[in-house]
């Protein structure tokens, strides 16, 4: 490290270690989440971990552009095997992993998704700058994390934690009005008024 950069190296160190460790928790917690296979306890962890996760993403988003050193992305390994992980989050979300979003609000083209599929290649991504940050290559783990967030991780973790969050709101929100609902008809009903459709 030059003495001309580095302040500057130190600061993007630190920047990245904090970036490394909440793509670290995000993992660990979503590997835990499919392994328990608790599906209400699981919207609520999840919510908790993509909201924590965009955070990252959010700083990443803020910084002028990371250029990484090489033209082409070194190699740090095969991939991580997530299938089982995505088929245990699948199995685990059941009626609630599929799921529509508005992949650009710019262009309003609504798309079926999977939040099993989209937690899988959210992890990919992560995973893939982890693997750079671990052995010491943080350009290039800040420019994935970043590239990466831009265009794909970004975008999947606000749609799931959108799906999530209606998932709740349908939860707390539908009981108190179906029962309204009936009380309204019941009402109705004894008052020989007309039943609403």
């Amino acid at each position: 490290m030059t003495e001309e950069s580095g302040g500057a190296a130190v600061d993007r160190y630190e920047f990245a270690a904090q970036i490394a460790d909440q793509v670290e928790s995000f993992l660990l917690a979503l590997r835990a989440v499919a392994r328990e296979g608790n599906g209400a306890r699981a919207v609520s962890l999840l919510l908790l971990e993509i909201s924590q996760v965009l955070l990252a993403g959010a700083r990443l988003g803020a910084q002028l552009d990371f250029t990484p050193r090489e033209e082409f992305q070194p190699d740090v390994g095969p991939e991580p095997d997530i299938d089982e992980l995505r088929l245990r989050l699948a199995e685990m979300l059941g009626g609630i992993d599929t799921y529509s979003f508005v992949f650009d609000p710019y262009v309003p083209e609504v798309v079926q998704s999977h939040l099993s599929d989209d937690l899988a290649s959210i992890a990919i991504d992560l995973d893939n700058g982890l693997r750079h940050f671990r052995v010491g290559d943080i350009e290039e783990a800040l420019w994935w994390w970043q590239f990466s967030y831009v265009n794909n991780w970004g975008n999947l973790a606000g749609a799931a934690l959108n799906a999530l969050l209606t998932v709740v709101a349908h939860d707390r929100f539908d009981t108190d009005f179906e029962e309204n609902a009936q009380a309204v008809t019941v009402a109705n009903e004894i008052l020989g008024g007309v039943t609403p459709a």
